[in-house]
């Protein structure tokens, strides 16, 4: 009878810490230890709800319109739109939907760093007329009223009230789980596979010529470059969405400044730049090889007028680049 009873307790006990919200299991990483803030670690049932919330097109006024519109699981959460359209009052967006990936390790979101971290970068699309144009008091009230948002938000909070700040608590924790690790250079890296020479004369070139900025492992310094796009970056009409990190700062020495995007999955993310100028990869190796403007701001690591590889040399750099692509990854 006793052991009756102490399975019984078990089985309780054991029912009740399944039903217990649960550190979310990151993976082993090659990037390292996946980075949360101590106010909002990664959960079980933290990641389930905010999975939901990027989803849900009730996010945005109209309903039509959620987080996946700019941003596709098959394009490594980018869109392949130079300028989307596709917020509630179809204007034309002034940036290029960036790829989402790697955002754990990332410090300030946004082409100028305007928000500080994931959680208060979720307000900007949900909140932009041009994005999802959606009040946050209906916001709430519209989840509020969903019977199952508060059985999933008494999950991962242990409480039915519905707050602005948990649901961006929640959509952040979701995106911390946006890895890609598993490109051919990182199976490379772990000995699990051999680069032929043309890989590694790219990768030589990469560490000569890319590295200052996109640093290996991430890709990416997470800081701000004038890369040589333009001479001059006058945009007053546009609120100064043109002059770069100079638009956050008012420093005269970020202007044309913008943040440094990652390498990996460039198969699966173009146009590129701020702007989505670039068509493709072939165009971006161009820029750099021929196309680099001059002006007062240029990133000194630049050189004038490019770095004028050759048309040999060029198609190196671009073999190892698209080692960079995680098919792994999209498609989440």
């Amino acid at each position: 009878m006793r052991k009756l009873l102490f399975l019984l307790s078990l089985g309780m006990v054991l029912l009740a810490c399944d039903r217990a919200n649960r550190p979310y299991p990151f993976p082993p990483s090659p990037l390292g230890e996946v980075p949360e803030p101590e106010h909002n670690p990664t959960t079980v049932y933290g990641v389930e709800l905010g999975r939901k919330l990027f989803f849900d097109p009730r996010l945005s006024s109209t309903t039509r319109v959620n987080c996946v519109s700019c941003h596709f699981p098959v394009r490594a959460f980018s869109d392949g739109r130079k300028l989307t359209s596709m917020g509630v009052s179809g204007n034309r967006l002034l940036r290029h939907s960036p790829a989402l990936f790697n955002l754990a390790w990332t410090e300030g979101t946004f082409w100028d760093g305007g928000a500080k971290n994931l959680e208060s970068q979720v307000f900007g699309p949900i909140t932009h007329p041009d994005e999802m144009g959606m009040d946050l008091t209906k916001l709430t009230e519209r989840l509020q009223a969903d019977e199952e948002y508060r059985k999933l938000f008494k999950k991962a909070w242990g409480t039915d009230s519905i707050t602005t700040v948990l649901i961006a608590r929640s959509l952040a924790q979701y995106e911390r789980t946006l890895i890609s690790d598993k490109s051919f250079y990182d199976r490379v890296k772990a000995g699990k596979a051999e680069g032929n020479a043309q890989w590694q004369a790219g990768y030589s070139l990469y560490q000569s010529h890319c590295s200052n900025c996109h640093t290996e492992g991430l890709f990416t310094d997470n800081c701000y470059h004038n890369n040589g796009l333009d001479t001059a970056f006058l945009d007053r009409r546009f609120e100064l969405i043109y002059m770069g990190r100079y638009r956050i700062t008012g420093d005269s020495t970020d202007i044309g400044k913008f943040k440094t995007p990652a390498l990996r999955n460039l198969g699966f993310t173009a146009p590129f730049m701020h702007d989505g100028r670039l068509r493709d990869l072939d165009a971006v190796l161009q820029h750099y090889n021929e196309g680099i403007q001059p002006s007062a701001t240029l990133d000194s690591t630049l050189p004038q007028g490019g770095l004028h590889l050759s048309k040999e040399e060029l198609a190196q750099l671009k073999y190892f680049l698209l080692s960079l692509n995680d098919s792994t990854f999209v498609g989440r």
